[in-house]
């Protein structure tokens, strides 16, 4: 759930990842590629796909859309938009190697590697050229940007005019009653089943990384800083996950 789209590379500009939670690496996620989809499913609580599907839906995809998942890791939403939208083609970026490696091996699987693409890049400098894309897609990845400014004005000049941006992330559950076990399990309980599982001690990065992370209005201003109209900022789970969804102008 928090696969890597840049390394830390040193000091931290303003409305980014602070060094403490910054270790979300190509090489970190290398090492947990083989057992992260069945972690992310495990850890969610079978949430994630879930989750996924209602980021699709945001998307409001015509037949023929051109999409691009950046961080897209194992490929899963990638992989959803594709089954959903049988006339749609999808560009996957990532920076772990062996994460894209899975992905290409679930692609061949479903028999749809005419459809769906994948390479390695940096979501700060996405290698496309400009407007070439009617959305954008971003699962569990802006968490661990060291530039999320640059990445989100990279996600823009990759849209076309009207196209949508629709972000999934994990949060920072709120207080209170209902927000008491979501953040309990994210504290806690997250860590160390992701340490049991996979042998791997990354995985407190990833309450690390959550704590880390803007409040949701916070970071909505920050996509509106890129250009960006955002549309609906939604709480998923009791606020464990948002789900934003922003739209680049017609110009």
């Amino acid at each position: 759930m928090m696969s890597p789209v840049a390394q830390n590379t040193g000091v931290a500009p303003p409305g980014t990842a602070p060094a403490a939670a910054a270790d979300g690496s190509g090489a970190m996620f290398d090492r947990i590629a083989p057992r992260y989809d069945l972690l992310n499913r495990m850890m969610s609580l079978g949430q994630d796909q879930r989750w996924r599907r209602t980021t699709i839906d945001a998307l409001e995809l015509q037949p023929g859309a051109r999409v691009l998942d950046v961080a897209t890791g194992t490929g899963d939403l990638a992989l959803l938009v594709a089954r959903r939208y049988p006339e749609v083609r999808l560009v996957g970026v990532d920076t772990s190697t062996r994460m894209l490696e899975v992905a290409r091996t679930k692609i061949v699987a479903a028999g749809l590697v005419d459809r769906v693409k994948v390479e390695q890049g940096c979501a700060e400098r996405l290698p496309f050229e400009a407007r070439s894309f009617d959305a954008v897609t971003i699962a569990f990845g802006i968490r661990n940007v060291p530039d999320r400014p640059k990445a989100l004005r990279s996600m823009y000049d990759a849209l076309r005019p009207g196209g949508r941006l629709a972000i999934l992330e994990l949060t920072e559950p709120p207080p209170g009653l209902l927000g008491g076990l979501p953040r309990f399990y994210v504290h806690t309980v997250v860590p160390w089943l992701g340490a049991v599982l996979s042998g791997a001690s990354e995985y407190r990065y990833l309450q690390m990384s959550i704590q880390a992370f803007p409040p949701p209005e916070a970071f909505a201003e920050t996509i509106r800083d890129a250009g960006f109209g955002v549309q609906s900022v939604i709480p998923l789970s009791f606020g464990a996950c948002h789900l934003f969804v922003a739209q680049r102008g017609l110009e």
